[in-house]
């Protein structure tokens, strides 16, 4: 069975960055935003075939007429893991450009991760809010 979508939640006061930030770290892998409701509150990015599978969610998202969640006002959610799939190690590449770039914090240069398999090619970046976000190629050199 595969997972069909999934995503990440955030405080409310850092919802809009790191929005932003995934707009432009996902680009390199054929990513877009392609959906918003509650006022910007819930954002899905779709991949390069228009499958939205990536979801931010802010902490203070409530449908109209519900109250914000009780743990709308937090401070901090506890960070993730998220590997995104590339489709070569030059996208893998691209991805850890582009995410440093948008202010991202490098957490693992590109290259083989040897212990994951002969060709798992792998970067990794620390997004806005603290989720240790990863690109992997399993195609050979």
């Amino acid at each position: 069975m595969t997972i069909a979508h999934t995503g990440i939640k955030t405080t409310a006061a850092s919802h809009a960055a790191v929005v932003a930030w995934y707009e432009a770290a996902l680009a390199p892998l054929g990513y877009k935003r392609a959906m918003a409701y509650l006022d910007d509150a819930v954002v899905g990015f779709a991949d390069s075939t228009g499958n939205i599978d990536w979801w931010i969610t802010s902490a203070a998202a409530a449908p109209p007429g519900v109250p914000a969640p009780a743990h709308a006002d937090v401070t901090s959610i506890p960070p993730t893991h998220t590997a995104f799939g590339a489709k070569d190690r030059a996208a893998v590449e691209a991805f850890h450009k582009a995410a440093v770039a948008a202010g991202g914090k490098c957490n693992g240069e590109p290259g083989v991760r040897a212990h994951f398999g002969p060709t798992y090619f792998a970067a990794f970046v620390i997004d806005p809010a603290g989720n240790n976000i990863e690109a992997v190629s399993t195609v050979a050199a």
